[in-house]
């Protein structure tokens, strides 16, 4: 594999706790209520304050950077969008930065853009390295399962991302600044195949799983820019699912289960080794049905069978998505492979 180094990042316990004695004082953490409740005794009268975070928009948050109290650091504490928004601060500030992720859901704590949404539509912006990245078991152990599973997403979607650069590439319209590269889809898959080792330790959530996803997630978060700023080895048909249903539902979600969902329905599009996706999806304990999302079987229809118009009218990069034609019979097979997969099982 190429030497393509990531972010700092530090596993241990009690780690939350000596973030007061290292941060640049005073210190301004950025979080979700929820997680601040659980979190805040870790801090001290050096806090310049938490700042709660209710939108990723960007023209929002531009005018909330102008409005924070006085601080000399920033740190991120939470998931994708605390982390996300905390990299938008560093960065608008120029301030150093601290990532505390509470859970695997997402690898946001290793990239070094945000993910914001720009008149709904995600845009990822800043430049933004942490001076380093604090796993703490502890913390992680404490989100939800189903966040931390989730978290599984960001690795198995290299499989339909190669899938989809491969067929664009077939198609004779894969970018000229991104043409089909073996070396790079083999270093991604060096990573998939820890996460594939490594779904039983994951799905228990322990210390062995918590560094296997961590340190995949480490290489994928930081992957956009060491590639070059080239997505097509980490990101195809999975993601786009998740950006159609955000889209059409306006409902936010557990990154990881239409992202997982998308993995499927894109391996099955490309007929390749769907039903090993399927399969390592379920072990992992991630529930990707509809109704575990909290939307319907309807929604996930209307989605898929207006992706041809929604991937042009979104700009995303050629695949698979952009030939399929989609119809309802499609959509029945997928939902009956899928709950005939969950049958019975207790996740």
């Amino acid at each position: 594999m190429r030497d393509r180094p990531g972010f700092t990042t530090v596993f241990g316990r009690n780690l939350l706790a000596e973030l007061p004695n290292i941060a640049h004082r005073p210190y301004l953490v950025v979080t979700m209520q929820d997680l601040w409740d659980l979190f805040k005794h870790n801090f001290d009268d050096n806090l310049a304050g938490p700042y709660i975070v209710s939108t990723i928009d960007g023209d929002a948050l531009e005018l909330e950077a102008g409005r924070l109290p006085a601080c000399r650091s920033i740190i991120g504490l939470g998931g994708g969008q605390a982390l996300d928004v905390a990299k938008f601060f560093a960065w608008k500030l120029q301030l150093p930065l601290f990532q505390a992720p509470t859970s695997m859901s997402v690898n946001a704590a290793f990239g070094h853009r945000a993910g914001l949404r720009y008149q709904g539509r995600v845009r990822y912006v800043t430049w933004a390295v942490p001076e380093a990245v604090y796993v703490d078991f502890d913390v992680i152990q404490n989100a939800p399962p189903v966040v931390n599973r989730s978290g599984i997403c960001e690795i198995l979607c290299y499989h339909t991302a190669h899938a989809d650069w491969r067929y664009a590439q077939r198609q004779g319209k894969v970018e000229a600044k991104w043409q089909y590269d073996q070396a790079l889809v083999d270093e991604a898959q060096a990573v998939l195949a820890t996460v594939l080792a490594a779904l039983d330790d994951i799905r228990e959530v322990n210390e062995a799983g918590i560094r296997a996803l961590m340190l995949a997630n480490r290489w994928g978060g930081a992957a956009f820019h060491n590639l070059g700023w080239n997505p097509r080895p980490i990101e195809g048909a999975d993601h786009f699912l998740f950006y159609a249903l955000e889209y059409h539902t306006g409902k936010k979600f557990i990154h990881g289960q239409p992202v997982c969902l998308g993995i499927y329905v894109g391996a099955l599009l490309h007929n390749d080794r769907a039903p090993e996706m399927l399969a390592a999806i379920i072990r992992a304990g991630v529930d990707i049905r509809p109704e575990a999302m909290g939307i319907s079987w309807h929604d996930v229809a209307h989605a898929l069978l207006n992706m041809r118009q929604f991937v042009r009218d979104y700009g995303l990069w050629y695949g698979i998505y952009h030939d399929a034609e989609i119809d309802q019979a499609f959509v029945d097979a997928l939902r009956a492979n899928v709950e005939a997969a969950y049958a019975g099982l207790t996740l």
